[in-house]
């Protein structure tokens, strides 16, 4: 089983809903050899509602995931903090909504929530938590309190930073740090558009069905991550159509 766990599905946070666009994605997610996606859209993202209505209309919700024509997609949301930086929370359909409804207050940067405070909700929807990108300039985790960082269920290799950083520095310096906070590492493409899936992602010979199945497969480590000799490709070509597809919107 290949899966990523940070994607989304929308072009930006201003995009508005579009089932064709999703369905394309999957689709493309499928060719790419991926079997499962965490869906982790921006929790301010325009509508965020939206999303889960249309999946309820249109897929089945299996177990923890909804069945998008193959494609095993598991809800999540991607959530800033006040302190700087990006957590990826990735739980049934009725804890993200209900996170989501939490976070009402806490939309715009002079009220984002603070780490803590994520990781305490987090905790009582029983989320995977997952921190990431931690050393993008913009929103790095790294410099955050050891005490709350070791809350994380893992650290995100990023496909984006990948390409950016360059993968053997982005590898080492997440390496160190999930070796120091002792957490694992897990493989997420970043991708808004398709061209990016399969950058990088995991492979695992579990076939998981909800979240307690994935946290068993990362806490065991029954995975490998695995980075695509065209990760800078696909991400350079997804840059590229997306900025073109946002520009002509």
């Amino acid at each position: 089983m290949r899966i990523d766990f940070h994607t989304h599905m929308k072009l930006s946070k201003k995009a508005p809903f579009d089932l064709a666009f999703v369905k394309e994605m999957a689709s493309e997610a499928k060719k790419a050899g991926l079997d499962a996606i965490c869906l982790t859209e921006h929790f301010n993202t325009l509508r965020f509602d939206e999303i889960y209505e249309q999946f309820d209309r249109h897929f089945p919700y299996v177990d923890h995931y909804y069945d998008v024509n193959g494609l095993k997609v598991f809800p999540g949301v991607e959530v800033d903090i006040q302190e700087t930086g990006h957590i990826l929370l990735v739980g049934t359909r009725e804890s993200v909504l209900q996170l989501h409804h939490h976070l009402k207050e806490h939309k715009t940067a002079d009220s984002f929530i603070s780490f803590r405070q994520l990781l305490n909700v987090a905790d009582i929807y029983n989320m995977l938590k997952i921190g990431a990108h931690a050393f993008r300039k913009s929103t790095p985790l790294h410099h955050l309190s050891e005490d709350l960082l070791e809350r994380l269920d893992a650290l995100d290799l990023n496909g984006k930073d990948l390409h950016a950083n360059g993968i053997a520095e982005t590898k080492d310096a997440i390496t160190q740090l999930a070796n120091h906070l002792h957490l694992p590492v897990v493989a997420g493409s970043d991708t808004h558009h398709h061209f990016q899936y399969g950058c990088t992602y995991n492979e695992s010979t579990m076939d998981v069905q909800s979240i307690a199945d994935l946290k068993r497969m990362i806490r065991t480590g029954a995975y490998r991550l695995a980075i695509s000799p065209c990760l800078h490709d696909k991400v350079k070509a997804a840059s590229a159509i997306k900025k073109l597809l946002k520009s002509g919107s």
